[in-house]
């Protein structure tokens, strides 16, 4: 066990953890000269193609320092805010972390909550300087950064470049040696967290997990205790870059586990494994549970479709545990399911899964938080609302609350007005304003849920230059002057497209997303009114104009009693296609309101 370390790299998004991943596997001969790629561990396309990582992933790697063998199990984590629950997991398996900070960009945001979360869990920080070979570098700066917020010694920071290769030495040599062996008890009753879970569709759920105390061997009966369920250990064995099997996996040491599971929500993210013979009394604490602070209904296309919807997305749970969903139905896009997600970037990571990995064409609806409705009727007894279409008629309306929060913004002194400028726009009250360095300052505001889920992020990542963190912890209900915004096509109430938004915003909005249908539902043959509603009174109208066949282009010459006889049957049939034509909505349409301010 002394020659065991569990460490995970930590940093902001796009810092370059995953390339100095790629080194350490390198150097520490992991991967064959024939395996060897660029971002070896982000094995989605989808983190290929956009630089990011989504899911964290483990490894281990055989090293050989001053003569013995060491076994390193590196956990990599995900960057972006939105995933932050994975690197909560990653951090809860680990006794150390290399702290990753970009030489150029010196620390950010998510460097710093990612920071505070290993912190919590006691782990041991090895800072590291990436890129240092940029030209727009600034190592001695960004060093005097880095010893002002951990409070080390500048000769602690490790000068290295996950590009070239230098200081890998450096960092493999500071893991063994600054980083502590797990501790644990080899004769207690096994107790191992469960970290991830990946679904095979050969093989069944595959665990990964870290055995706290005891060991597993093949063939032992096993018990979640989350669950209660008991199976048995068919496979057990150590996640190289492809799986080795082992016969038993050790106390400190971190590893896969197939049990044939075929049920992915049997497998719970955070559960304790123990023996079945000998169980644990108690179940391992420290797990943060997931807040999904966004949701939407995602459809079916074609609603027979529904059921296999369904699997899809229990098979995503499994890889991504911090999906939330339950049942809802539609008047116009028929049964779906609600969702939860964790900001909008996760939202459109696992619509676009949904369409690459299990070939599932969905619809999204707008997206929105529960609230609370009283009627005049009962004004003591709330209606929740998770879906606008839920929202008592105004005439029966009594009051409305909407969800709170306490938001807490960390950014650098230059960008306090614009932060506060846009906080205040959203409806935000300040409550708090501390200065932690003449640079840094932290803010704290009372805000409506309701208006952090559209475009909140990516504002505030704007105005500050992606230096501001955002944390969020929710304060209870309170009343709010909320109408609801009905969107009709063709005097038809789109359902999908209503939203839930405050009073004096309402004009605004409803403004705004007629003109963008506008711009994104195609032409028909026939006028297509759009109108934004507010109970049965119409708050704005834009038309969409027919296409017009030239159906006078046959006649020329002679009286125009003729051509008037043909535009006169072309408006009588173009009155009835209205009266019977649907109007097909792209999928663009549902976006595009999210993004009304661009």
């Amino acid at each position: 066990m002394k020659n065991i370390r569990n460490f995970c790299i930590i940093a902001h998004i796009d810092h370059g953890k995953s390339t100095l991943a790629d080194r350490l596997l390198d150097s520490t001969g992991a991967v064959t000269e024939r395996e060897k790629q660029n971002q070896l561990l982000d094995n989605m396309d989808l983190e290929r193609e956009r630089g990011i990582t989504i899911k964290s992933h483990a490894i281990q790697m055989n090293y050989t320092y001053k003569g013995e063998e060491y076994v390193l199990n590196l956990i990599d984590t995900p960057g972006h805010v939105d995933f932050s629950y994975e690197v909560s997991r990653s951090i809860a398996a680990c006794e150390g972390a290399l702290l990753v900070v970009d030489a150029a960009q010196s620390i950010q945001a998510q460097t710093i909550s990612n920071l505070y979360l290993a912190l919590e869990n006691d782990l041991e920080i090895i800072p590291v300087l990436n890129k240092v070979d940029l030209p727009s570098a600034n190592p001695e700066e960004v060093t005097d950064d880095i010893v002002n917020l951990l409070g080390c010694s500048p000769d602690e920071v490790i000068h290295a470049s996950g590009k070239t290769g230098l200081g890998i030495e450096d960092v493999l040599s500071a893991i063994i040696e600054r980083i502590p062996a797990p501790k644990g008890d080899v004769e207690a009753p096994l107790q191992a967290l469960v970290f991830d879970s990946v679904y095979n569709p050969f093989r069944g759920v595959e665990t990964y997990f870290r055995v706290l105390n005891g060991s597993l061997k093949t063939g032992e009966r096993i018990k979640f205790m989350a669950t209660g369920k008991s199976y048995f250990a068919d496979e057990i064995g150590a996640l190289k870059l492809k799986q080795e099997k082992r016969s038993q996996v050790g106390t400190g040491d971190v590893g896969y586990l197939i049990t044939g599971i075929k049920d992915a929500r049997e497998v719970k993210v955070g559960d304790t494994i123990t023996l079945t013979e000998r169980p644990s009394t108690e179940m391992i604490s420290g797990f943060e549970e997931v807040k999904p602070m966004v949701f939407a209904g995602i459809y079916p296309v074609d609603t027979e479709d529904y059921e296999e919807l369904r699997s899809s997305m229990e098979k995503l749970q499994l890889n991504d545990a911090s999906l939330v969903f339950a049942p809802e139905s539609s008047a116009a896009l028929g049964f779906g399911f609600r969702c939860g997600f964790l900001g909008m970037l996760h939202m459109e990571i696992v619509q676009e899964r949904l369409e690459r990995e299990f070939d599932m064409t969905v619809i999204t609806t707008v997206p929105n938080v529960s609230y609370h409705a009283f009627t005049k009727k009962d004004p003591e007894k709330a209606v929740i609302v998770n879906n606008p279409s839920d929202l008592p008629e105004p005439s029966v309306l009594d009051r409305v609350e909407e969800p709170y929060i306490k938001a807490s913004i960390i950014t650098k002194a230059d960008f306090v007005g614009n932060v506060m400028s846009l906080c205040i726009d959203k409806r935000g009250v300040i409550t708090n304003q501390t200065y932690l360095t003449p640079e840094r300052v932290e803010l704290n505001f009372d805000m409506p849920l309701a208006e952090i889920v559209f475009d909140f992020y990516d504002r505030l990542k704007t105005i500050s230059k992606g230096y501001a963190s955002f944390d969020y912890s929710p304060i209870g209900m309170r009343e709010s002057k909320l109408v609801r915004v009905d969107i009709l096509l063709n005097a038809q109430t789109v359902d999908a497209l209503s939203a839930l938004v405050h009073f004096d915003n309402a004009h605004n909005i409803g403004k705004k997303m007629c003109e963008k249908l506008k711009e994104l539902i195609p032409r028909q043959q026939f006028d297509i009114p759009i109108q934004a509603a507010i109970g049965a009174k119409i708050i704005s109208r834009e038309t969409i104009k027919a296409l017009r066949k030239d159906v006078t282009a046959k006649c020329y010459g002679g009286d125009i009693s003729r051509k008037r006889k043909l535009l006169e049957k072309q408006k009588k049939g173009k009155k009835r296609m209205r009266q019977i034509g649907n109007v097909e909505i792209p999928q663009q349409a549902f976006m595009a309101v999210l993004k009304l301010n661009d």
